[in-house]
C-alpha cells in the first residue's frame, strides 16, 4: 500500500505550485511523503496544451519533492460533485492514506476552484463510511478512512488564515516549480509569445507572488510566508512551544 502524509488537490496543473508549493517543499524535505492530486487536465487553459501542462506538472512535482501526482480527468470548467467524482476521490483518499490534506477554500474566483472545495469535503466524509465499497488500483477492496486534517490554501480572494506556514527559505525553490508552468506564466525566452495574454503571462504576476508572499511573512515576522484556512478548531499541547530555556 502507497501512502502519503500531505496530499495537496488542486483544480488545475499549476494551483498547488502556486498555492502552497513552498509548504510541500519544506514537508518533502523534512522526510515527509507529500503527494498531488489535480482534478482536471486544464484543457480549457488559454494558453498551452494538455500534453504540455502534464509535462509540466511531472517538472514541477520533482522539484516541489512530491512522491506522486494523479490526475482525476474531470472536465475543465465544468468540475460537479457527482457520485462518479466523490467515488474517485474516495479511493484516492482510501489508497494514500493522507493526514493533512491541503485544497482549495470554498470563496473563489474560479467555479473549478469551489467546486474542488465541496469535491474534497464530500469525499472526505464519505471516506469514512464503511458501507461505501471501494476497491483500489491493486484490485482489493479498500477500507475505510478519514484524513486527520483538511487545510484551505489562499488562491485569488482572501481570507482571515488561521496560521502561516514560513517558507522564507525555500522561497526561491518555490518560484523554480512555478515557472516549471512555462505555457502558464511569463518566464523569458522560454513562455510561447504567440498565445493569448493572460494575468499569469503576464511579467507582473512574479511581483503579486512575491507581495502576497511577503505580506504573509511580514504578519509572523519573517520573510516569506504561505496562508491556510483551518476548518474545525485547533489546539496546541501547551504553550511551552513558544518558550525557550535561559541562555
Amino acid at each position: 500500500m502507497e501512502r502519503v502524509d500531505v496530499l495537496a488537490i488542486g483544480a488545475h496543473p499549476d494551483d498547488v505550485e502556486m498555492s502552497c508549493g513552498g509548504t510541500l517543499i519544506k514537508l518533502a524535505r523534512a522526510g515527509w511523503r507529500v503527494g498531488i492530486v489535480d482534478c482536471t487536465r486544464g484543457e480549457l487553459g488559454s494558453r498551452g496544451t494538455v500534453e504540455i501542462r502534464e509535462q509540466e506538472a511531472a517538472k514541477a512535482a520533482a522539484l516541489l519533492g512530491a512522491v506522486v501526482r494523479e490526475n482525476l480527468g474531470l472536465p475543465d470548467g465544468n468540475v460537479t460533485v457527482t457520485l462518479d467524482a466523490v467515488t474517485a476521490l474516495v479511493r484516492l483518499f482510501r489508497f494514500y492514506r493522507p493526514q493533512i490534506v491541503l485544497f482549495p477554500p470554498p470563496f473563489e474566483r474560479h467555479p473549478d476552484h469551489e467546486q474542488v472545495h465541496r469535491l474534497v469535503r464530500a469525499a472526505y466524509f464519505h471516506s469514512g463510511l464503511a458501507k461505501l465499497v471501494t476497491v483500489g488500483p491493486d484490485g482489493q477492496p479498500q477500507s475505510p478512512y478519514r484524513p486527520r486534517q483538511l487545510f484551505c490554501y489562499m488562491q485569488a480572494y482572501e481570507f482571515q488564515p488561521s496560521f502561516y506556514v514560513d517558507i522564507s527559505d525555500v522561497y526561491e525553490d518555490k518560484v523554480r516549480a512555478v515557472q516549471a508552468h512555462a505555457s502558464q506564466v511569463y518566464v523569458p525566452g522560454i513562455s510561447p509569445e504567440d498565445e493569448p495574454e493572460t494575468v499569469l503571462s503576464r511579467p507582473e504576476f512574479w511581483e503579486l507572488l512575491e507581495v502576497r508572499a511577503r505580506y504573509f511573512g511580514i504578519r509572523i515576522g519573517v520573510r516569506y510566508a504561505e496562508a491556510f484556512l483551518a476548518l474545525t478548531p485547533l489546539g496546541i499541547p501547551t504553550l511551552a512551544i513558544w518558550l525557550q530555556p535561559d541562555p
